[in-house]
């Protein structure tokens, strides 16, 4: 078995994916649409030096996509539309970092979920600060940035829909 994927519910996919394929580096490289659940899946990758994946759009995708996703050596970050959920202002997706666990004075106490789930996705990348100087610059709002709390030299960006993205120093082999 190898590992393929890690999804995260999005609201609005015209905003999601280019933030992960502009901010992060990321390319689409397959999507699904099945109407009789009401959902479309988005397909990204953060694409090796000598990746070579069929062109795939927002509008349009081919076998040949689904083939190179099946096939891929890799994993992808899965996101997940359900339709509509672009027009409801009440939607928001539960990042996992939220909950009653982390008592009533924290910034991130919840009545509901009870307990915290699903913590961030991370990229590595190899200066900390330069990375986010270019992410705050294009308007990427922050959990935490590189010299805040108790953990310093790392952040966390924060995704349209509030999910949490680790920065990281990437360290020599």
């Amino acid at each position: 078995a190898r590992f393929q994927q890690t999804m995260l519910r999005i609201k609005d996919p015209k905003v999601s994916v280019p933030f992960y394929v502009d901010n992060f580096g990321m390319r689409l490289v397959h999507w699904i649409r099945f109407d009789q659940w009401g959902f479309t899946v988005y397909f990204l990758e953060r694409q090796k030096q000598d990746a070579v994946s069929p062109e795939c759009s927002m509008d349009a995708t081919t076998i040949d996509c689904e083939r190179y996703l099946m096939t891929m050596d890799g994993s992808t970050l899965e996101l997940t539309h359900n339709h509509g959920s672009e027009g409801e202002s009440s939607f928001e997706a539960w990042n996992g970092n939220t909950g009653r666990d982390v008592g009533i004075d924290s910034p991130l106490y919840r009545e509901a979920p009870s307990v915290r789930g699903f913590g961030h996705v991370a990229f590595n990348c190899d200066d900390v600060y330069d990375a986010c100087s270019k992410l705050a610059a294009s308007g990427v709002k922050f959990q935490k940035k590189p010299d805040e709390g108790r953990m310093k030299g790392l952040a966390f960006a924060l995704d349209p829909d509030g999910y949490w993205i680790e920065i990281v120093k990437r360290q020599p082999l």
